[in-house]
């Protein structure tokens, strides 16, 4: 197991901090994709988001709303991007098992019912995400 830590990296010109728990080539495989994935979100870049989501990628919210199919989820995206420009999500810790990706951060918007802390799980297949998860911490 390597354990590799970027601390206050910018790329895209955001900051993020991430510790990676790397258990083989496939788990890092299935990391990039969920970082990539969560790089366009914080970008609010939609065709990005878009080539990196299966054609029957599903979205689940805190309040466990289901969202299915890329071009639904494209039109969620960007309306919650045109709501909530500021909205940018940081991950402390990521880690990989069995094609799911768990990552441990923090949102930050200026609307405070997105800004906190959050778990995200990704499901990985093909090289892109097919279902995302969050979780909110702080939240009742």
């Amino acid at each position: 197991m390597e354990f590799s830590s970027n601390s206050e990296k910018t790329r895209g010109g955001l900051d993020w901090t991430t510790v990676i728990l790397v258990f083989n080539m496939d788990s890092s495989k299935l990391i990039l994709t969920a970082l990539k994935f969560n790089e366009k979100t914080n970008q609010q870049d939609l065709e990005g988001l878009a080539e990196l989501m299966t054609t029957d990628h599903t979205f689940i919210d805190n309040d466990g709303r289901v969202t299915k199919g890329k071009d639904a989820m494209k039109e969620g995206w960007r309306n919650l991007f045109a709501q909530y420009p500021d909205y940018r999500n940081t991950f402390n810790c990521v880690t990989a098992q069995d094609k799911t990706v768990v990552m441990v951060g923090y949102s930050t918007c200026s609307h405070k019912p997105l800004d906190g802390a959050s778990i995200w799980i990704a499901k990985v297949r093909g090289g892109r995400v097919a279902e995302w998860r969050v979780h909110w911490l702080d939240k009742g």
